[in-house]
């Protein structure tokens, strides 16, 4: 690299009023952070035009922020193919797709100092987030009425869970006359939506509630079923000769599961593979306290996670979720081609079909089963 590069002397024209948010990330977002964060939203847009599979983490409290509208369109425009969240981020979602009202509140509610007051008004606070307590109420029980129908009465992965309630929020959006969220688009879209810690949300609590009530008829949720899904999913692009991109919101168990797919492939099933292509990551934890869950793009590497020839296709951007999604979603949105959705969620049965055959061929599996 030519350190002292003509073409990356520092020379922004003066800004004006007629700046879109293209030519603001690339011409003004120029250190620290901020360069960063443009590095992110263009390595975002060259794995699109790349054709990459895209899978995105959500952890934290976006959806209760808004976001659900970034990530829809996104969904829309074929740039997200499958998403790792926390349950909380899809059960939050689906208080839009209802059509109950979430308010924007001050910094002076988002100290804590009026949270007996609030408490006695049942307004529940997330930061500075605030709505009613029968927005929750009134959540469960469409969610709980949801979970009794007869499709959900078996085993299954989180994706088929999500996908059958992104089917009833599409229709509950459509009859409040609201723009579709994050769990109705992905079922409209067929993207796969996964929750590495499937009882840890009010989705969870619901389908606990189903079982604590009638457990014969209670949906049961097989964690084995999501490491697979998400590992053939990889595998199927990588097989495709097409990259392998993640775009991390955070960090906790939705991050881990959607590095780990290559983990899976190469060291427990014994498939050779050399990780993910493209890693983007947005945080504001540290490293050095134990406290970036997943850690840093060179750390992957050690775990197989990331193709340590990729390295320079990697970003980390130490910023806010809140700030950066919008940005990077109107940047993406701004700039690169709409692509054909890859539908992954109707597809899955044949791509696990690969993933075994593949898995069946290996030493590993020849070693603990035999050739039968």
């Amino acid at each position: 690299m030519a350190y002292l590069d003509p073409e990356r002397r520092l020379a922004p024209p003066p800004i004006d009023d007629s700046v879109d948010v293209v030519r603001l990330i690339d011409q003004y977002f120029n250190a620290y952070n901020a360069a960063r964060l443009r590095e992110a939203c263009q390595l975002f847009v060259q794995l699109l035009e790349e054709q990459a599979t895209v899978g995105v983490s959500l952890a934290g409290a976006l959806t209760p922020a808004g976001l659900g509208s970034v990530l829809a369109p996104l969904m829309r425009a074929g740039f997200i193919d499958y998403i790792t969240s926390t349950g909380a981020n899809l059960y939050h979602d689906l208080h839009f797709a209802l059509g109950h009202p979430l308010y924007r509140s001050t910094a002076a509610v988002a100290t804590g100092a009026n949270d007996v007051d609030l408490r006695a008004k049942g307004v529940i606070r997330i930061y500075d987030v605030v709505f009613h307590q029968t927005v929750l109420l009134e959540t469960d029980d469409w969610l709980y009425k949801t979970l009794l129908r007869e499709e959900f009465r078996k085993t299954m992965g989180t994706s088929e869970l999500h996908h059958g309630i992104g089917k009833y929020a599409l229709d509950a959006s459509r009859m409040h006359k609201v723009d579709p969220g994050l769990l109705a688009t992905a079922y409209e879209y067929d993207v796969p939506i996964y929750a590495p810690s499937p009882g840890d949300s009010t989705v969870g609590m619901n389908v606990s509630a189903v079982w604590t009530a009638r457990p014969e008829i209670a949906p049961v949720m097989n964690p084995s079923i999501d490491v697979a899904e998400t590992a053939a999913i990889v595998l199927n692009c990588k097989r495709d000769k097409r990259p392998s991109g993640v775009l991390v919101f955070g960090g906790g168990a939705p991050k881990n599961f959607l590095l780990q797919t290559e983990p899976q492939l190469q060291e427990v099933l014994g498939i050779e593979e050399k990780g993910h292509d493209y890693f983007i990551q947005v945080t504001d934890a540290r490293p050095d306290t134990g406290g970036l869950s997943g850690a840093t793009p060179s750390e992957a590497v050690s775990w197989g996670k990331i193709d340590p020839s990729q390295l320079p296709n990697t970003v980390v951007c130490y910023a806010d979720s809140t700030l950066v999604m919008p940005l990077l979603g109107a940047y993406a949105l701004a700039k690169a081609k709409k692509r054909e959705p890859k539908r992954l969620y109707g597809k899955l049965p044949q791509l696990l079909d690969q993933l075994r055959e593949e898995h069946r061929k290996t030493t590993l599996y020849q070693e603990r089963w035999g050739t039968t």
